[in-house]
């Protein structure tokens, strides 16, 4: 990877608007879930940004992470500690692969060098809110943690109707196609009529 010197003009306007995004409440959040997920064995991580980087950027905790919320089904399995650049952001692709196939949408997906490099660290806050959400919305009996720090997903709400039913609703007219009570053509003129100007002495 390429030493980078710091950014200058828009590119550091961007980077700076990036920063901002990044809520170091949410931070706290999910360092205790990470922790309460994994058991105390990954650590925690210094606070601030740079610490929580620096915790999740060689990819094993977040392997271990997305391994427990899968019960004996594990997603990810060799997790291996690597101080070479190449086998961290391998690690970190492989958490993506496994989130995406345990059901967090493209969408809510962080890019690997937005956690390797600390490009984007909000969108990686923004993939674990939605790791979490689907968790607790799965409410399978691996999710560990207080239920309360994630949002549930919206589930479907599938309704059968009968066929007498359906044949019933087709016979009423819904609002929304408008109505024409009251209707008529009364005062209109007809088209291509000049309007008529009357001077009144």
């Amino acid at each position: 990877m390429a030493n980078k010197g710091p950014a200058y003009g828009l590119s550091r306007e961007v980077q700076s608007k990036i920063d901002k995004k990044y809520d170091p409440e949410l931070e706290e959040r999910l360092v205790d879930w990470i922790v309460a997920q994994c058991e105390p064995g990954v650590g925690r991580p210094e606070p601030g940004k740079t610490g929580f980087q620096n915790w999740l950027k060689d990819g094993c905790v977040l392997c271990e992470l997305i391994n427990s919320l899968c019960g004996a089904n594990k997603l990810v399995k060799t997790i291996k500690t690597s101080g070479m650049a190449f086998k961290q952001m391998e690690q970190i692709s492989m958490f993506l692969k496994a989130a995406e196939s345990y059901g967090v949408t493209k969408t809510d997906m962080f890019q690997t060098v937005d956690l390797f490099e600390g490009k984007d660290l909000a969108a990686v806050q923004r993939t674990l809110m939605a790791l979490g959400s689907l968790a607790v919305t799965k409410d399978d009996g691996n999710y560990k943690g207080d239920p309360n720090w994630f949002h549930k997903k919206a589930q479907e709400n599938r309704r059968d109707f009968s066929e007498e039913q359906l044949s019933e609703g087709r016979n009423v007219i819904g609002l929304q196609m408008g109505t024409n009570k009251g209707a008529s053509q009364a005062g209109m003129t007809g088209y291509g009529r000049p309007r008529q100007i009357i001077n009144n002495p």
